[in-house]
Protein backbone atom coordinates (compact mmCIF):
# COMPACT_ATOMS: atom_id res chain seq x y z
CA UNK A 1 0.00 0.00 0.00
CA UNK A 2 1.78 3.46 -1.12
CA UNK A 3 2.46 5.98 1.19
CA UNK A 4 0.76 9.18 1.88
CA UNK A 5 3.51 12.13 1.70
CA UNK A 6 3.02 13.48 5.09
CA UNK A 7 3.88 9.56 6.12
CA UNK A 8 7.26 10.01 4.23
CA UNK A 9 7.51 13.49 5.44
CA UNK A 10 7.43 12.36 8.81
CA UNK A 11 9.88 9.30 8.32
CA UNK A 12 12.48 11.56 6.74
CA UNK A 13 12.46 14.27 9.79
CA UNK A 14 13.07 11.34 11.81
CA UNK A 15 15.74 10.39 9.89
CA UNK A 16 17.41 13.44 9.63
CA UNK A 17 16.67 14.03 13.76
CA UNK A 18 18.66 10.84 14.17
CA UNK A 19 21.58 12.14 11.54
CA UNK A 20 21.63 15.35 14.23
CA UNK A 21 21.60 13.20 17.39
CA UNK A 22 23.27 10.06 16.94
CA UNK A 23 26.03 11.12 19.79
CA UNK A 24 22.97 11.24 22.35
CA UNK A 25 21.04 8.90 24.39
CA UNK A 26 17.91 8.81 22.06
CA UNK A 27 15.22 6.41 22.36
CA UNK A 28 12.95 4.60 19.48
CA UNK A 29 10.13 6.39 21.62
CA UNK A 30 11.68 9.97 21.42
CA UNK A 31 12.71 9.25 17.46
CA UNK A 32 8.84 8.47 17.11
CA UNK A 33 7.60 11.20 18.66
CA UNK A 34 9.76 13.07 16.39
CA UNK A 35 7.88 11.68 13.70
CA UNK A 36 4.19 12.35 15.38
CA UNK A 37 3.71 8.51 15.38
CA UNK A 38 3.71 5.91 18.22
CA UNK A 39 6.94 3.65 18.05
CA UNK A 40 5.28 0.49 16.40
CA UNK A 41 4.03 2.33 13.61
CA UNK A 42 6.61 4.37 13.08
CA UNK A 43 9.26 1.35 13.25
CA UNK A 44 7.46 -0.59 10.93
CA UNK A 45 6.81 2.51 8.46
CA UNK A 46 11.04 3.54 8.83
CA UNK A 47 11.91 -0.12 8.09
CA UNK A 48 9.61 -0.47 5.12
CA UNK A 49 10.68 3.16 3.25
CA UNK A 50 14.65 2.30 4.54
CA UNK A 51 14.73 -1.61 4.10
CA UNK A 52 16.48 -1.14 7.97
CA UNK A 53 15.23 -0.88 11.90
CA UNK A 54 15.63 2.66 13.14
CA UNK A 55 18.00 0.86 15.49
CA UNK A 56 20.02 -0.68 13.04
CA UNK A 57 20.16 2.81 11.12
CA UNK A 58 21.74 4.64 14.84
CA UNK A 59 24.02 1.81 15.02
CA UNK A 60 25.33 2.26 11.73
CA UNK A 61 25.65 5.72 12.17
CA UNK A 62 27.18 5.27 15.04
CA UNK A 63 29.68 3.52 13.67
CA UNK A 64 30.44 5.25 10.94
CA UNK A 65 31.16 8.11 12.57
CA UNK A 66 33.52 5.79 15.37
CA UNK A 67 35.63 4.81 12.35
CA UNK A 68 36.10 8.41 10.79
CA UNK A 69 37.03 9.69 14.73
CA UNK A 70 39.69 6.78 15.04
CA UNK A 71 41.61 8.07 12.26
CA UNK A 72 42.16 11.63 14.20
CA UNK A 73 45.05 10.91 16.37
CA UNK A 74 44.25 12.99 18.86
CA UNK A 75 41.23 10.89 20.50
CA UNK A 76 41.43 8.42 22.98
CA UNK A 77 39.11 5.25 22.56
CA UNK A 78 36.93 6.32 26.04
CA UNK A 79 36.56 9.73 23.79
CA UNK A 80 35.46 8.00 20.94
CA UNK A 81 33.08 5.92 22.70
CA UNK A 82 31.17 9.33 24.37
CA UNK A 83 31.33 10.99 20.77
CA UNK A 84 29.25 8.06 19.25
CA UNK A 85 26.30 8.29 22.20
CA UNK A 86 28.07 5.29 24.15
CA UNK A 87 28.06 5.00 27.49
CA UNK A 88 29.91 1.84 27.84
CA UNK A 89 33.71 1.51 26.40
CA UNK A 90 32.99 -2.06 27.00
CA UNK A 91 29.83 -2.36 24.60
CA UNK A 92 31.78 0.18 22.17
CA UNK A 93 34.25 -2.41 21.76
CA UNK A 94 31.77 -5.16 21.84
CA UNK A 95 29.74 -3.68 19.03
CA UNK A 96 32.37 -2.00 17.00
CA UNK A 97 34.08 -5.61 16.96
CA UNK A 98 31.23 -7.08 16.18
CA UNK A 99 29.97 -4.58 13.37
CA UNK A 100 32.99 -3.78 11.76
CA UNK A 101 35.26 -7.15 12.71
CA UNK A 102 37.79 -5.34 14.37
CA UNK A 103 38.37 -4.22 18.07
CA UNK A 104 38.81 -0.49 17.65
CA UNK A 105 42.05 0.18 18.75
CA UNK A 106 43.33 -2.82 15.84
CA UNK A 107 41.23 -0.66 13.50
CA UNK A 108 42.95 2.57 14.42
CA UNK A 109 47.03 0.96 13.97
CA UNK A 110 45.71 -0.17 10.82
CA UNK A 111 44.36 3.29 9.32
CA UNK A 112 47.38 4.48 10.77
CA UNK A 113 49.74 2.03 9.57
CA UNK A 114 47.75 2.92 5.74
CA UNK A 115 48.37 6.49 6.47
CA UNK A 116 52.06 6.21 6.59
CA UNK A 117 51.98 3.43 3.79
CA UNK A 118 50.62 6.19 1.79
CA UNK A 119 52.90 8.95 2.75
CA UNK A 120 56.39 6.52 2.44
CA UNK A 121 54.76 4.92 -1.19
CA UNK A 122 52.28 7.60 -2.54
CA UNK A 123 52.15 5.90 -5.99
CA UNK A 124 50.40 2.28 -4.14
CA UNK A 125 47.81 4.51 -3.36
CA UNK A 126 46.87 5.57 -6.53
CA UNK A 127 44.50 3.40 -8.59
CA UNK A 128 46.73 1.62 -11.30
CA UNK A 129 44.90 2.30 -14.15
CA UNK A 130 45.03 6.50 -12.98
CA UNK A 131 48.98 5.96 -12.76
CA UNK A 132 49.07 3.98 -16.30
CA UNK A 133 47.12 6.18 -18.37
CA UNK A 134 49.54 9.68 -16.67
CA UNK A 135 52.58 7.97 -16.76
CA UNK A 136 53.38 7.78 -13.09
CA UNK A 137 55.65 5.13 -12.19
Amino acid sequence: MPLHTEIYQHIISAKLFIDEHFHERISLRRIAMNACMSRFHFHRIFTQVYNVTPHRYLTSKRMNKAKDLLCEENLTITEVCNRVGFESLGSFSTLFKKEIGFPPQYYRNMAWQKKQQARQEPLKSIPGCFAHTYGLQ
